[in-house]
């Protein structure tokens, strides 16, 4: 047939012109096809997963790695979801072979119309384009005709359930996570079996847009695109209209945070993280290995909170500082100015601003005597009122005016108790607690610092600080075993030391409250703190003996030189430390190693690490004799009872121990302390070595902290008595000489180190004023039959002062120069 007509010429073009696109097409994919890429990808899926660290208890702490990841296989994927997914992105995705040209023609028409703007890609294309192109890469003709040939050569060798598994598991969806089941974590904070047709239908409708889409910045958007999943859900048979309108109405909540964890431990995931990239190197980041800690959720939430109280009460004793920056409202850059461009501005100027540990950035937009109103990093419009007003009251009623600088404009920190908001301040103060089990050295809470954000430095096991007098334990469990008992009596007098005899200059210790109280027995000396018994008995003993003692807590010698100064704990700890030497008191004599690792599991489930414990009396190793144990525990129950720590009495327990510890000028205060199934140790102090302030003691700045973590950590668990061991004999003393008295108290000895009979049988060298050496052979001091440990390092002897020769102090860190400070401890 012939054309006659004009039309017959175009559609003959047109025909033609079909089948040319239609020819080079099948020209192209004949010469492309071959060349594709292996689906070896595909067929042996093997997702970059991230390193995950949980709680012994299963909650997450932290992960680390580029891309946030969670495989879940296709009968594991609830079908809302599956549902969801198909009737936004591919509703005929098992009806097509990868190509859906019924949706392409549509989308052509709809897009031509003006209908709406969609796209004709399917889940195969989708997929294709995930593993095979190159991210963010230049999309051009051929990329796409690869994509499709791809799809179909996905399509002939994976089945339909395959592909959409793989879909569900490698689609980026915002946050840094890749796959439903690990944006389930980071929106919602629980798995994809937990989330309701609401939460799933807004999952299904990221992938169109993860950005543009993200709850956590633009929540209104995303509303609207889950409500378009609902609604084609609904369209589309997916949803019968009762559940369509029931989901339109429930609630969205999303995480508080944006991190993806469970349980804020940013300290103990970072410290996992090191001492895995430290064997693993760079594989550890998309290993899938996940590491389970001896972090008990219970336990760390108690630490956080214990924390983070003790340095707001801190905060409160010193007074507000004033803001951390004032603003001019109105000069903020945003043009058209008005109520809405005003927050606008305002939300502009908080991103300067980070939130730590729950303090809010928020700026003042108006100031009365009695209600501050602010606008918070977090977007809301707050009132702050009557006790929330407390910590700044000084300040608003300041009557000069120039220091009042609570205004509008001011940038200040709020948090929410209960309904009520409270002006707080970032802290400059620093804190740090540990717990352990001192059965196995499992370690249950680990706070390194305020905030992790603010500061990454691990005060646990990072801080070499002086222990003050929470070392004298240490020194007096020496003394047992040269003859000490609680029942010694020591003289609580002046004592002065030359410049000749300290090689330095003078020195007069003193004790804490400048008194002194005569002859008096060590277990009050312990329970008050006195630092002139403790010298005195450290110059009985003598300071290389200490020395070498104390290495069987784990302290090292070199940290801790031997002089005078040892006996007020002017060595070198950390809390770490301290922990891991309160558990040998605590266990009855046993040196456990902290843990912080249980085990590592592969991507696949299988236990690939296990920390063998070893227990007290099964593995660990003896350091100190059970009776030392025993009766340094029963002293340490004084320092409670009738002590410097008698706050932890509020806990209403009587198996609880422990020392408070301030050293010289209030720099470092701590209480070390512990109950039979818990050891905790908590301390407080500025980073760069600064006085804390008058009267921050250990007691004041250091035992509420451990008090408030103790009340959770001890909850529900029966108190447990120490049991007396063998060797051990109680026997009634009068406290004041230390002999024997039927009517008097009741005090624990050694057996064959009795208390003497009448007080003529006291040694004379116990006011310090002789050396055991000058005694001869009959002192109890020094000719007893004790059971002395030898340390489990053996250390060369030396000559050492016995006298101390203290240089100028050179830093926190400097152990030397820390052992020559001259301390007043508490």
């Amino acid at each position: 047939m012939t054309p006659t007509k004009w039309w017959h010429y175009v559609l003959l073009a047109i025909f033609v012109g079909g089948l040319s696109v239609i020819a080079l097409v099948a020209i192209a994919a004949a010469i492309i096809y071959p060349s594709l890429p292996s689906l070896d990808a595909l067929t042996n899926y093997q997702p970059k997963l991230p390193l995950r660290v949980y709680s012994e208890d299963g909650y997450l702490i932290g992960e680390f790695g580029e891309e946030r990841r969670a495989f879940i296989n296709i009968d594991q994927v609830p079908q809302n979801l599956k549902d969801a997914v198909l009737a936004i992105e591919d509703r005929r995705f098992y009806q097509h072979n990868g190509i859906d040209t019924t949706g392409i023609l549509r989308a052509i028409k709809n897009n031509v119309s003006g209908r709406s703007h969609e796209g004709a890609s399917t889940i195969t294309m989708q997929v294709a384009k995930n593993f095979f192109t190159v991210p963010n890469g230049k999309r051009t003709m051929i990329t796409k005709i690869n994509e499709a040939l791809l799809a179909i050569k996905i399509e002939h060798s994976l089945s339909k359930d395959k592909i959409l598994e793989l879909y569900i598991n490698q689609i980026y969806l915002g946050q840094r996570a890749y796959g439903f089941a690990a944006a389930s974590q980071v929106y919602y904070g629980k798995t994809l079996d937990k989330l309701n047709l609401a939460e799933t239908a807004l999952l299904a409708g990221l992938p169109k847009a993860p950005s543009n889409y993200n709850p956590f910045t633009n929540p209104k958007r995303s509303m609207g695109r889950q409500q378009e999943v609902l609604h084609d859900m609904f369209r589309f048979g997916f949803l019968k209209e009762n559940d369509y309108q029931a989901a339109l109405k429930q609630p969205l909540r999303f995480k508080v945070t944006k991190q993806s964890r469970d349980l804020s431990a940013d300290y103990v995931a970072e410290s996992v993280r090191d001492a895995l990239y430290a064997q693993y190197q760079e594989e550890i980041y998309s290993s899938g290995l996940n590491v389970y800690t001896t972090i008990l959720k219970a336990n760390q939430e108690a630490a956080n909170a214990a924390v983070r109280e003790g340095v707001l009460d801190y905060d409160l004793r010193h007074g507000y500082r004033g803001p951390e920056k004032i603003l001019d409202i109105a000069s903020l850059p945003i043009p058209e100015y008005s109520a809405k461009n005003k927050k606008n501005a305002l939300d502009i100027a908080l991103d300067d601003f980070e939130v730590f540990n729950g303090f809010i950035p928020a700026i003042i937009t108006s100031v009365s005597p009695k209600s501050i109103q602010a606008h918070t990093k977090s977007g809301e419009d707050i009132v702050v009122t009557d006790k929330g007003l407390a910590f700044v009251d000084k300040m608003l009623h300041d009557k000069d005016p120039a220091k009042r600088l609570l205004k509008e404009g001011a940038v200040i920190r709020v948090i929410k108790n209960e309904d009520a908001w409270r002006i707080v301040q970032l802290p400059q103060v620093e804190s740090a607690l540990i717990a352990l089990d001192p059965e196995n050295g499992a370690i249950r809470a680990l706070v390194g610092g305020f905030d992790f954000n603010q500061s990454k430095f691990n005060h646990v096991t990072q801080a070499w600080r002086q222990p003050g007098s929470s070392f004298k334990p240490f020194i007096y469990s020496a003394a047992l075993e040269k003859g000490y008992t609680p029942a010694t009596i020591v003289e609580d007098a002046p004592l002065n030391f030359s410049a000749a005899e300290t090689g330095n200059k003078d020195w007069s210790p003193q004790n804490y409250e400048n008194s002194f109280e005569g002859p008096i027995s060590l277990r009050k000396a312990l329970a008050h703190s006195v630092n002139t018994v403790a010298i005195r008995v450290l110059q009985n003993i003598g300071p290389e003996y200490a020395q070498s003692y104390i290495t069987r807590f784990g302290f090292e010698a070199k940290k801790h030189p031997a002089y005078l100064t040892m006996a007020l704990g002017a060595g070198s700890a950390t809390p770490w430390q301290m922990a891991s030497a309160y558990a040998v008191f605590a266990n009855g004599g046993y040196r456990v190693k902290p843990n912080l690792i249980s085990k590592i599991v592969d991507q696949h489930g299988k236990v690939i690490s296990r920390t063998v414990f070893d227990h007290a009396s099964n593995g660990a190793p003896r350091v100190i004799d059970s009776r030392n144990a025993f009766i340094m525990n029963s002293m340490m129950q004084s320092v409670i009872r009738n002590g410097t720590a008698a706050k932890a009495l509020k806990l209403g327990r009587s198996d609880i121990a422990g020392k408070t510890g301030t050293t010289n000028d209030h720099i470092d205060a701590w209480f070390a302390g512990y109950s039979p199934k818990q050891v905790a140790i908590a301390w407080v102090g500025f980073d760069t070595p600064k006085p804390l302030g008058r009267g921050e003691t250990g007691a004041v700045a250091a035992l509420p902290i451990w008090i408030k973590y103790m009340a959770t950590a001890l909850k529900g668990s029966p108190e447990m008595a120490m049991r007396m061991p063998d060797g051990v004999v109680a026997m009634n003393i009068d406290p004041t000489t230390g002999t024997r008295d039927d009517s008097g108290v009741t005090e624990y000895f050694y057996h064959e180190n009795p208390p003497p009979l009448v007080e003529a049988d006291l040694p004379p060298l116990l006011d310090g004023s002789q050396n055991p050496d000058e005694l001869g052979g009959n002192s109890p001091l020094t000719n007893q039959p004790q059971q002395v440990l030898q340390p489990d390092i053996a250390l060369p002897a030396r000559p050492v002062p016995t006298s101390p020769s203290p240089p100028p102090s050179s830093g926190h860190s400097d152990a030397q120069s820390n052992a020559a400070r001259l301390l007043n401890t508490h």
